[in-house]
C-alpha cells in the first residue's frame, strides 16, 4: 500500500510535458478575471478613485502582455488572416456569426463568399474590392467573433489583428437582436468591449496629454483646462504614474481627460479608428424601430435580403474614410478625369506635397508652383505651394522650376563644406615669394 502511494503521485513518462506558453497565458487570464471582479465589487466614489486607477493600470499592463507575440519556445495558435493591402483604403467587416457579412460582401463587391443558414460559415479572410467614385476600396470579410474573442476564443485575436490594420470598421449587427427590437441583446456593447480590450478605440480621438520623461525633479503635473481637471485628482495621477514606475516626468493636460485616457497615453499602443454601425435585416422590424436605429450616431440600416440601403451605406463609408480625389492636368490640354489621384488624412495627408509624392518622389523638390481649380481655391487657376490643402475633385497642374542639381553647386557659394580647395575655380595658388 505505501508503494502504491509512492507511484500514485508520479507522472507517466509517456504523458507530454505542459506547454510553458499556455501556462503563462492562463495565468494572465486568471489575473485579468480577478482584477475585473475586484473592480466590479468596488464602489465608485472619491475615496476609491485612486484604487480604481491602480486596478485599471494593472489591467492595461496585463492585456498588453497578453497581446505580445509568443516566444520561440511557446506554441503558435495558428496562422493569421492577413492579406496584402490593395486600393486606396481598407474596410473590415466585424460582427457576430450569421449577421449577413458574407452576403454584404457579395452585394458590395461581387466577390463570391459562401453564405449559409448555419453559424461560422466563413472560416478565413475573404477580400473584395469596392469601385466607388473612381476609387478602389478593399473590403475584408472576416470570420464571426464571439464574446471572449480578446482572450483568444474562436481565433478572435487573428480577426481583431486584421481589423487593426484597417482604415474603417463596419460593425455588422442583426437588427432583430438590437436594443430597439429586443432589450435583452447587447451585441454592440459586447463587440465594442472586445475591441477596446485589445487597444482599439472606436470613434475617438487621441487624448491631448503631453508626457516627457526626466531623470530627476519628481513629477510635475500641469493643465491648461479652464476650471482644472474634474474627472480625476492629482493624487490619482500620481498613483497611476507610480504603477508604471514613472517617478520623474513632466505631465501636461490640454483637455479634461479621464483615468482611461491617461492610461492610453502612457501605454502608447492604442489605435484610434472610425467605426460605422450597420444594422442588417431591418426588413423584419417595424417602421418605428428602423427610425430609432437610423437616428443613432454613426449608424445605417440596410437589408441584404431585399438589397435596401446599399447606396446610402457606400456613401457613408466614403464620407467616413475622408478620401479626396485629385485630377491631373497637363499644360495646354484638358484634365484627365479617368484616373484620379486619391489622397486621405490617414495615409499621409491631402496637401500638394502629398499629391506630388504620389506621382514621383522627386517632383516636390523641383516644383515651382501648382495651379489648382476647385473648391479649395479662392479663384480658378490659383497658384499655390506645397502646403496648400486640396479638396475633393480638385484639378491640379504642376509647373516645374529650373532648380540646379546639388552637384552643380560648386565654387565659393557652395552650400556644402568642401575640404579640397584646389577644385574651387576662383581660388588660385599664389607663387612663393622669392627671397
Amino acid at each position: 500500500r505505501p508503494r502504491a502511494n509512492v507511484w500514485q503521485g508520479r507522472r507517466s513518462s509517456c504523458s507530454p510535458p505542459p506547454v510553458q506558453g499556455t501556462r503563462g497565458a492562463m495565468g494572465i487570464l486568471e489575473k485579468i478575471k480577478d482584477i475585473e471582479l475586484e473592480m466590479s465589487r468596488t464602489q465608485k466614489n472619491k475615496a476609491t478613485e485612486g484604487h480604481l486607477g491602480i486596478l485599471k493600470s494593472k489591467l492595461a499592463k496585463l492585456r498588453t502582455s497578453l497581446l505580445a507575440p509568443p516566444t520561440k519556445g511557446g506554441s503558435n495558435e495558428g496562422d493569421g488572416f492577413e492579406v496584402s493591402k490593395y486600393g486606396h483604403g481598407r474596410v473590415a467587416l466585424i460582427g457576430f456569426p450569421s449577421v449577413g457579412k458574407s452576403t454584404l460582401l457579395t452585394l458590395a463587391t461581387g466577390t463570391d463568399s459562401e453564405a449559409a443558414a448555419y453559424e461560422f460559415t466563413t472560416l478565413t479572410c475573404i477580400p473584395g474590392v469596392i469601385h466607388y467614385n473612381g476609387a478602389k476600396i478593399q473590403l475584408l470579410d472576416l470570420p464571426g467573433i464571439i464574446e471572449g474573442a480578446s482572450d483568444g476564443k474562436g481565433r478572435g485575436r487573428q480577426v481583431i489583428a486584421v481589423a487593426k490594420s484597417s482604415d474603417l470598421i463596419l460593425m455588422v449587427l442583426d437588427g432583430t437582436k438590437s436594443e430597439a427590437a429586443n432589450s435583452q441583446y447587447a451585441h454592440k456593447e459586447i463587440l465594442t468591449r472586445e475591441l477596446e480590450a485589445v487597444g482599439l478605440r472606436l470613434n475617438q480621438t487621441p487624448p491631448q496629454i503631453y508626457i516627457k520623461a526626466k531623470h530627476s525633479g519628481g513629477v510635475q503635473v500641469n493643465n491648461v483646462v479652464p476650471g482644472g481637471l474634474t474627472r480625476m485628482t492629482d493624487a490619482t495621477v500620481l498613483k497611476v504614474l507610480a504603477e508604471y514606475k514613472i517617478h520623474h516626468c513632466e505631465l501636461l493636460f490640454r483637455e479634461d481627460a479621464s483615468v482611461d485616457q491617461l492610461i492610453d497615453a502612457l501605454e502608447g499602443n492604442r489605435k484610434y479608428i472610425k467605426c460605422l454601425y450597420v444594422y442588417n435585416k431591418v426588413d423584419a422590424l417595424t417602421m418605428e424601430e428602423v427610425d430609432s436605429l437610423s437616428r443613432r450616431p454613426n449608424s445605417v440600416c440596410i437589408s441584404c435580403h431585399l438589397e435596401l440601403g446599399m447606396d446610402r451605406m457606400l456613401r457613408r463609408v466614403w464620407d467616413s474614410m475622408g478620401l479626396v480625389r485629385v485630377y491631373t492636368k497637363t499644360p495646354g490640354k484638358k484634365p484627365d478625369f479617368d484616373e484620379p489621384v486619391v489622397l486621405a488624412d490617414h495615409r499621409g495627408g491631402c496637401k500638394v506635397k502629398n499629391f506630388c509624392n504620389q506621382i514621383h518622389n522627386t517632383l516636390a523638390k523641383t516644383l515651382k508652383y501648382a495651379q489648382v481649380w476647385g473648391v479649395s481655391t479662392k479663384h480658378m487657376g490659383q497658384r499655390v505651394g506645397l502646403k496648400h490643402l486640396l479638396g475633393d475633385e480638385d484639378v491640379v497642374q504642376i509647373v516645374k522650376g529650373d532648380k540646379p542639381e546639388p552637384d552643380d553647386l560648386k565654387g565659393r557659394f557652395s552650400t556644402t563644406k568642401r575640404n579640397d580647395p584646389a577644385r574651387i575655380g576662383d581660388r588660385v595658388k599664389k607663387a612663393k615669394l622669392k627671397t
